[in-house]
């Protein structure tokens, strides 16, 4: 069968060009090595975030994937978990941040809040440990590990997109992906490789300095709260680029180095979310390399958990799981999409927002490819 479209990955960002090819009625077939989800895309924590992302294209694009998930819970019956988020502000210097963020176009929709109603906001949490917080109304928490094969039977069932799996693409040479299990013709292909730095266009994923990211996870026991909505700490800002960009930050950085100088050479940052059994995710981490090595550290679980354990008065439910994963990073980047050939395009999410950005980056790609 000669398709449309070809695109070969089939992490949440392959199936979010599958979604915006399909929408327009083209004939799509999605290519995967693996028999399902396996990577980034279901080890992480479901978090579609909105407020923090860097101003202008990741923040427009963050939006407008939002408003695609709300639709596709309706849709495809993805469940929406949790909304919004709650920034836990323990340090002055945090406040002081969230104060300017806030007075900014992208924070004018968010509500600052006092110790007081930080607290209500979450039970659990530690008022005695809080100085204030900000509430975003934006963020989305949806189950990954459930939510993509559902997505991938939508695509099947509603729109006839065909997947492959098992198979292995080994060379992309238009009108002809070459695989494991003879060539598929397609008029356009999207090569959406994950964190595959290796295998299809090595040259010109290095040409942007990517690398991988490996971080650690954990799923606890079910604390005998609810949250609310999602809950990031004073550690989080400094990795979203909507808070970190702010002179503001340069005083909480300072602090956190004189503080809590481990947590940082870690990369770890505090992201607490719920699922519906009770159980909560939380981490993560953040250690780079062309290849890092695949085990998890103790040390680095221990200050993940104490992070939580000082906004939750010591509690420490049981640890049900650990996990680690890895994504592509590029320093300059949240994202790219290269076009090596006519009919070709190489896209990658490069900054650990493929939950947050993808959607509005496969609407993006499908324009570029077959035209408005």
């Amino acid at each position: 069968m000669h398709y449309d479209l070809a695109v070969v990955g089939a992490g949440i960002v392959g199936l979010a060009h599958a979604l915006a090819a399909a929408r327009r009625g083209l004939r799509v077939v999605v290519i995967d090595r693996d028999a399902q989800a396996n990577g980034a895309s279901i080890r992480n924590f479901g978090l579609v975030v909105v407020t923090g992302q860097a101003s202008g294209t990741s923040l427009r694009r963050a939006r407008r994937t939002r408003k695609l998930w709300l639709g596709l819970a309706d849709e495809a019956g993805l469940e929406i978990l949790q909304h919004g988020k709650l920034v836990a502000a323990q340090r002055p210097e945090v406040l002081a941040l969230l104060e300017a963020f806030a007075a900014t176009p992208d924070g004018q929709e968010c509500r600052l809040l006092t110790r007081d109603e930080a607290a209500r906001h979450q039970p659990g949490l530690d008022g005695a440990k809080l100085v204030g917080g900000l509430y975003s109304p934006f963020e989305l928490r949806v189950e990954s590990r459930e939510v993509l094969p559902k997505l991938a039977a939508f695509l099947t069932e509603r729109h006839g997109v065909e997947f492959r799996r098992g198979v292995a693409v080994s060379a992309v040479a238009p009108p002809a992906v070459e695989t494991s299990h003879g060539p598929v013709r397609a008029e356009k292909i999207v090569v959406c490789p994950g964190d595959d730095l290796a295998t299809l266009y090595p040259e010109r994923i290095g040409g942007y300095g990517v690398r991988r990211c490996k971080l650690q996870m954990l799923r606890l026991a079910d604390p005998g709260f609810r949250m609310r909505s999602a809950l990031v700490s004073d550690l989080s800002l400094l990795r979203y680029e909507g808070y970190s960009a702010l002179p503001e930050a340069a005083a909480l950085r300072r602090r956190l180095t004189e503080e809590c100088p481990r947590a940082l050479d870690n990369g770890v940052h505090l992201i607490v979310v719920q699922s519906a059994d009770g159980s909560l995710v939380v981490g993560d981490s953040h250690h780079y390399g062309h290849t890092p090595d695949p085990f998890a550290s103790d040390e680095v679980d221990r200050l993940i958990l104490d992070e939580f354990a000082g906004l939750f008065g010591g509690a420490r439910p049981p640890v049900l799981a650990r996990w680690t994963g890895t994504y592509a990073s590029a320093p300059e980047h949240a994202a790219f999409c290269d076009a090596p050939h006519a009919d070709v395009r190489l896209v990658m999410v490069t900054s650990g927002t493929g939950a947050s950005t993808g959607f509005a980056i496969g609407e993006e790609t499908i324009v570029d490819l077959f035209g408005a």
